[in-house]
Formats: structure tokens, C-alpha cells, sequence
């Protein structure tokens, strides 16, 4: 009775440690899926930003097509033309084939933003998806303003105030832009290697902040906060990064 006791007392400690390690790997994979979609939307930007780049460029041969092609109906006006109106014509079905090209372009840049299409929609329907999906991005950018500014402030003032000659600086970088992540590490420390990470709860400014903690190699942590919950956040990096300074110097001094 007493070695059955034992064994299922056994079988307990095992299955919580299962279970602790369990919650552990799905926590990791959470933040593996979360990472690939922060760089599939900051692809998606990247690619953006680029056509937005290219159809400046391009914008200045429309205006040139558009005045040619005007220049091309004056000049048949004014030869006066018998087949004046064979003439319209072809310059018609010519102007016809530029919008078509063009309304594919634009449907091309809006697909590669990831927006999802119907198939039917027209130029102003697509300019307006485009223009959407540009304001959710901006929208995006602004609910990490205040976390970055808070992490970079505090990072200033950990290395002016804590960290000694003997230990390595802190980094803020500032990702917002490629990955839509903001990262603290030290100074020599590869990126992956961050101590802190926020980002955008599944790029949904709605749905909040997440700040990734490994400052305790021996306990990783994960917090998430509304977006004015600004001061609990400043106050969670600030006890996290405090808490490891102290730990390098204690360790410096042995």
C-alpha cells in the first residue's frame, strides 16, 4: 500500500512537470507564430513603402502620357481630318489600354500589401482599400510611440545612473518601422538576443501590448497591457532591468 502511495505521488510530481513544461513549449511556439507574422506584415510594409517609392517615379510618366495623348487630339483637330473620327477612335481604345494597365498596377500593389480581394473592384474601390490599409499601419505605429519612448528613456537613464565601467551598455532599437518590435539588449548582444521585446498583440492595436521578458534566463515571461497602460508597463521594464543590473554587478564583484 505504502509503495503504491509512493509511485502516485511519483506520478504526480511527473505529471506536473510535464504539464510545466508543456505550458512552456506552447508559450515558445505562441511566440515563434507571433514573430513570423510580425515579419510577414513588416514585409508586406516594406513592400509598400517601395511601390509607394516607385509610383512617385511613375506618377510623373502618367502626367506625360496623359499630356501627349492631348497633344495627339489637338493635332487631329487641327489637321481637320477627314477620318477625323477613325482617328478619335484609336486614340480612345490607346487611352483604354493605359487605364487598363494601370488599374492592374494598382491591383497588384494593394495584393501585396495582403489585402484580400474580390476580384471585380474597381479603381476607386481598390484606392480606398489601399488607403485603408496604409491608416491601420500608421494606427499601429502610434500605439508602440508611447512604449518606445518609455523604454528608450529608461534605457538612457539605466546606463547614465547603474551600469558601471565593467558592464556593457543598454540598447533601445527601434524595429517599429521593419517588424513593427521594439527591443532592449545589451550593447555586444546579437538581436535575437534581446532581453525585452514589445510588439503589437497579433498586430491588432485593439487587442494590446506585449512585453517579452528574458532578463531571468531561468523564468522567461510574457505580460500584456491595454495601450494607456503605459505607466504598468514602464513600471514592469523598469523592475525587470533593475533586477538584472543588480545581478551583473553582484556577480562582477564576486
Amino acid at each position: 500500500m505504502l509503495e503504491k502511495t509512493r509511485l502516485k505521488e511519483k506520478a504526480l510530481k511527473e505529471e506536473a512537470r510535464l504539464e510545466k513544461q508543456r505550458n512552456k513549449d506552447i508559450k515558445l511556439f505562441l511566440r515563434k507564430e507571433q514573430a513570423i507574422l510580425r515579419r510577414e506584415q513588416a514585409e508586406k510594409q516594406k513592400q509598400f513603402l517601395k511601390q509607394l517609392q516607385l509610383e512617385r517615379q511613375i506618377e510623373k510618366f502618367r502626367i506625360r502620357e496623359v499630356k501627349e495623348l492631348e497633344k495627339l487630339e489637338k493635332i487631329a483637330l487641327k489637321e481637320k481630318r477627314e477620318d477625323y473620327q477613325g482617328l478619335q477612335e484609336r486614340i480612345d481604345k490607346l487611352k483604354e489600354k493605359y487605364r487598363v494597365i494601370r488599374d492592374q498596377k494598382i491591383k497588384e500593389r494593394v495584393e501585396a500589401l495582403g489585402v484580400k480581394l474580390q476580384g471585380n473592384e474597381d479603381r476607386e474601390t481598390l484606392l480606398i482599400k489601399e488607403k485603408e490599409y496604409t491608416l491601420a499601419r500608421q494606427k499601429v505605429e502610434f500605439a508602440l510611440e508611447s512604449f518606445y519612448r518609455s523604454a528608450s528613456s529608461l534605457v538612457f537613464q539605466l546606463n547614465k545612473r547603474h551600469i558601471t565601467r565593467d558592464m556593457s551598455i543598454l540598447r533601445c532599437i527601434d524595429r517599429r518601422f521593419e517588424t513593427g518590435e521594439i527591443f532592449i539588449k545589451w550593447d555586444e548582444a546579437e538581436d535575437e538576443d534581446w532581453l525585452l521585446l514589445i510588439y503589437i498583440k497579433n498586430n491588432s492595436p485593439d487587442e494590446g501590448i506585449v512585453i517579452e521578458d528574458k532578463t531571468n534566463p531561468e523564468k522567461n515571461h510574457s505580460y500584456e497591457f491595454k495601450n494607456i497602460d503605459i505607466f504598468k508597463a514602464s513600471d514592469t521594464m523598469v523592475d525587470a532591468l533593475t533586477q538584472l543590473i543588480a545581478s551583473k554587478r553582484s556577480q562582477n564583484n564576486n
